[in-house]
C-alpha cells in the first residue's frame, strides 16, 4: 500500500487560500478549449467566457471562419489564442502561459482525426454545482464509477476495458483499446473536455469560483441534425452529465464533513486521476516555492503523508 499513489487531501478541495494559489500556479499558466470555429458562426457577435475570474470575449471578425479574436474584457487587451488545423479554438487567460505547442506537445495527431469545422453549434448551457472543480475532474478522469452511475452510457461503452492514456497536459480516454477510433474523449488540463460520440460532439469547462465548494459548469453541444435527432442526442448526453453532477455534490459533501480525508488510487483504473492531481500538486508547490520564505519551502516533505502539513503552510503563506 505504501507504494501506491495517494490522492490529494480533502483540504485541497475545501480551502479558499489554496484555490488562490491554484489560480496563480495552474490557471494562469494553461490553455483552454473555447470550441470549434462553428461556435463563432455570427460575424461580430461576442461569445463570453470566464475562467478563474478572468473574463474573455471571443468574436468572429470577418467572413473567414478562422478570423477569430479573443480579448480580456476586463482590460480590453488581446490574449493569446490558437486555432488548430482541424478547427478547434484555444485561448489563454494570461501571458504567463507557454506556447500552445509547448503546452500540448503531442495533441495534434489525435485531434487531426476529426474535422471540427463540420459540426454546427446547437446549444450551450451553464449552471453551478456545489463541488470543487477538482471533484468534477476526478470523476471525468476515471470510469470505475461508470457501470453503476452511467448505466445508459455503459451499454454503448462498457467500462471493462476502459483505459486512460496520459500525455503532455491532456488525457485520451479509450472505451475499447481494440476500437481506438470509436469515439474521441479528451481531457485538457486543467479543466476542459471534448467528447465526440453518438453522432455529435460536446465539450465542457469546469470553472472554479471564489468559493472552493462552488463550481460553474459550461457545456456546448454540436450536431449535424436538428429537431428530434438532436434532442435525442442531447437527452442522452445530459443524462450522463447530471449523473456526474449528483455524484460530485455527494462527494464534495463528504470531503467537507471529513467523511473522506485521503486515500490511495487504483494503479490501473485511476491513472488519469493520478496524472492530473500530480500535475496540480507539482505546479502549486513550484508556485508556493517561488512566493514563499525559504523556511517554509524547506518544511515541505515530498511524501504524501505530509500533504496536509503542506496545505497548512500554503494556507498560512496565502492568507
Amino acid at each position: 500500500m505504501a507504494s501506491l499513489t495517494r490522492t490529494l487531501p480533502a483540504s485541497w478541495f475545501c480551502s479558499s487560500p489554496l484555490y488562490q494559489l491554484e489560480r496563480r500556479a495552474v490557471f494562469m499558466k494553461s490553455w483552454y478549449l473555447l470550441g470549434p470555429v462553428t461556435r463563432f458562426h455570427e460575424i461580430g457577435e461576442d461569445v463570453s467566457y470566464e475562467v478563474a475570474q478572468v473574463s474573455l470575449s471571443a468574436r468572429r471578425m470577418s467572413n473567414e471562419p478562422r478570423d477569430i479574436r479573443v480579448i480580456n474584457t476586463d482590460t480590453g487587451s488581446k490574449v493569446k489564442s490558437y486555432i488548430t488545423e482541424t478547427g478547434l479554438v484555444f485561448s489563454t487567460i494570461s501571458d504567463n502561459a507557454p506556447s500552445f505547442d509547448d503546452f500540448f506537445v503531442d495533441l495534434k495527431p489525435l485531434i487531426g482525426k476529426v474535422d471540427f469545422t463540420k459540426l454546427p453549434h446547437r446549444r450551450s448551457i451553464k449552471y453551478e454545482g456545489r463541488f470543487n472543480w477538482k471533484t468534477m475532474v476526478d470523476g471525468y478522469q476515471e470510469c470505475l464509477h461508470c457501470q453503476y452511475t452511467h448505466p445508459s452510457f455503459s451499454v454503448y461503452y462498457p467500462p471493462t476495458f476502459y483505459t486512460v492514456y496520459n500525455h503532455n497536459n491532456f488525457s485520451q480516454h479509450v472505451a475499447d483499446p481494440n476500437k481506438v477510433d470509436d469515439g474521441l474523449f479528451l481531457y485538457f488540463f486543467p479543466n476542459c473536455t471534448l467528447n465526440v460520440y453518438g453522432g455529435g460532439m460536446s465539450s465542457f469547462r469546469v470553472c472554479p469560483t471564489d468559493d472552493p465548494s462552488i463550481t460553474r459548469m459550461e457545456f456546448d453541444y454540436y450536431h449535424m441534425e436538428t429537431g428530434d435527432k438532436f434532442e435525442e442526442y442531447f437527452k442522452f448526453v445530459r443524462q450522463v452529465a447530471m449523473e456526474d453532477y449528483e455524484l460530485c455534490e455527494k462527494a464534495q459533501e463528504n470531503l467537507e464533513k471529513g467523511v473522506y480525508s485521503e486515500g490511495v488510487l487504483n494503479p490501473v483504473k485511476e491513472t488519469g486521476v493520478a496524472f492530473y492531481q500530480q500535475h496540480v500538486l507539482d505546479m502549486v508547490l513550484t508556485q508556493h516555492e517561488s512566493e514563499s520564505q525559504p523556511s517554509l519551502v524547506e518544511a515541505y516533505d515530498t511524501t504524501a503523508s505530509n500533504l496536509e502539513t503542506t496545505t497548512q503552510l500554503v494556507d498560512a503563506a496565502s492568507s
